[in-house]
């Protein structure tokens, strides 16, 4: 991957400890972020933290260090660590190296770009707030995301999440021509496998490319993938001027990789261990993610949130960055509510008459409103019925139970296990059809009427009022009282 030509000196091992490794040189001391070369292959790779002394330099081991003693030689490349960019790493899956782990062969005619970046100047972001449309109801109507903005997807397992994600990438590639990457910090290896095999059988994969640092390697490998996915994205905002969708899973592990970092290099830790300097860290990654004048990068992140506790420094960091939060919700899910977004707990910055229109803002407020109703009846539904209550709750509930219908929607990337066919919604189709809901235009429509459409006028084709199926009827008919039983030779009339 790097020229070692390009070698300005020599060292040797002075200290091994875990994966910190400090290398003594008798020439020019190697700069911060290079990239050290150990090992009899020069397999072991080094990156220069710190400059102890005149000397030596302390660098964590991005790579395993067994094999690695003092006295070895290691030669410095002279450069930082680099990520292969070009039009030929789309649909590949590489590590933090820019090796190809996809069982391909490497691609030829790339080009090398060093992950190290500042964010784009004030003067080349694009100052003007715009929405970037999913084609998802769910998230346009009532958490509309921010074009070159980072978006928080809270979700358990089970709830959908890579499912929603899987989605997003189908609707950024086909209806959007823009290109997807996605970033596994800390991953488990099954989890890697799996998603890669079902962006495939998706057919998503051409237009996307992903990097891992898996869970099994070391913290430095870790800490510095999520650099590598960004250099990726922003050759293709930058140089091809394209949208890119950037999914990040898990940001709490790039948090997590660099307290483990911290911790080897000796520093002091911060509160509840966290290193001190995790706030410019995160910001760091964070802030190369905005939209320019020549495209946007725009992202998704699932934040773990540990223990729960939303004071968590990890935890505040990641809010203080995120324009949007999507919550999913298992409740939902087993109700069949897909996607199972909690619209309730879910909110957008964006979300604000200056940005979305006053239009859209009215109508987001009384679909939570009625949403809210709902929620609060739902008690009483469950113990004294629903004729219980009064006629004008008896119509928000109704209301509020064909907008959670109307907000369920079929994927494209799950026609081959539903056999429904996906279906991408404007906005404005979305907007219109919640409109009309609440004004009760579809009042006298059966609820099934309204789940997993698209557009409002699909619910059109169904008749109002449909005729019940003689089982149906038969079972609703009241049955006649069983008659007393008689003793024998006793008539009726008697």
């Amino acid at each position: 991957m790097i020229d070692k030509s390009t070698s300005s000196s020599r060292g040797a091992v002075v200290s091994v400890r875990g994966g910190v490794v400090d290398v003594q040189f008798d020439e020019r001391l190697p700069s911060i972020f290079s990239v050290l070369h150990a090992g009899t292959k020069g397999e072991i790779i080094v990156e220069v933290m710190e400059q102890l002394d005149a000397r030596r330099v302390r660098g964590i081991a991005l790579t395993p260090t067994q094999g690695l003693a003092r006295g070895m030689a290691v030669e410095n490349s002279g450069e930082p660590l680099r990520a292969p960019v070009g039009k030929k790493i789309i649909s590949r899956m590489f590590d933090v190296f820019g090796r190809p782990i996809d069982r391909q062969p490497a691609p030829s005619d790339i080009q090398w770009r060093s992950v190290h970046h500042a964010p784009p100047s004030l003067s080349e972001r694009s100052t003007k707030s715009e929405i970037f449309e999913t084609g998802i109801k769910a998230i346009d109507v009532l958490v509309p995301l921010e074009r070159g903005g980072k978006a928080g997807l809270f979700g358990g397992a089970g709830v959908g999440k890579t499912v929603l994600l899987t989605e997003m990438i189908h609707n950024m590639i086909g209806h959007q021509k823009g290109v997807s990457i996605f970033c596994g910090i800390g991953e488990r290896c099954r989890e890697g496998e799996e998603l890669y095999r079902g962006m495939k059988e998706a057919g998503v994969l051409k237009d996307m490319v992903m990097v891992y640092g898996q869970m099994n390697e070391p913290p430095g490998s870790r800490f510095r993938v999520g650099n590598v996915a960004l250099t990726m994205a922003e050759y293709f905002r930058d140089d091809e001027h394209r949208d890119v969708l950037l999914l990040i899973d898990n940001i709490f592990r790039f948090i997590q990789a660099g307290m483990e970092v911290s911790g080897l290099m000796g520093q002091m830790p911060s509160r509840l261990g966290y290193q001190s300097t995790m706030s410019t860290e995160l910001s760091g990654l964070e802030e190369r993610i905005a939209n320019t004048h020549a495209g946007a990068i725009t992202s998704i992140q699932a934040v773990y949130v540990p223990a729960d506790d939303l004071t968590d420094p990890a935890a505040v960091h990641v809010f203080s960055h995120l324009s949007a939060s999507i919550v999913l919700s298992r409740k939902r899910a087993s109700e069949g509510l897909y996607p199972a977004i909690d619209l309730l707990q879910s909110n957008s910055n964006m979300a604000t008459p200056g940005i979305v229109g006053d239009r859209h803002y009215k109508l987001a407020q009384e679909i939570r409103k009625t949403l809210a109703q709902y929620e609060a009846l739902k008690d009483i539904v469950a113990m004294l019925g629903l004729e219980q209550l009064s006629p004008e709750d008896r119509n928000a509930v109704a209301r509020a139970r064909r907008l959670e219908r109307f907000l369920t929607q079929p994927f494209f990337t799950t026609e081959q296990f539903s056999g429904i066919k996906g279906k991408l919604v404007s906005l404005k189709d979305s907007l219109d059809g919640c409109e009309r809901i609440l004004r009760d235009e579809f009042k006298d429509y059966p609820e099934s009427a309204l789940y997993m459409i698209g557009a409002i006028g699909e619910a059109k084709k169904t008749d109002p009022k449909p005729k019940p199926d003689p089982q149906s009827k038969s079972s609703q008919q009241p049955q006649p009282k069983p008659q007393p039983k008689i003793a024998p030779g006793v008539s009726h009339e008697s």
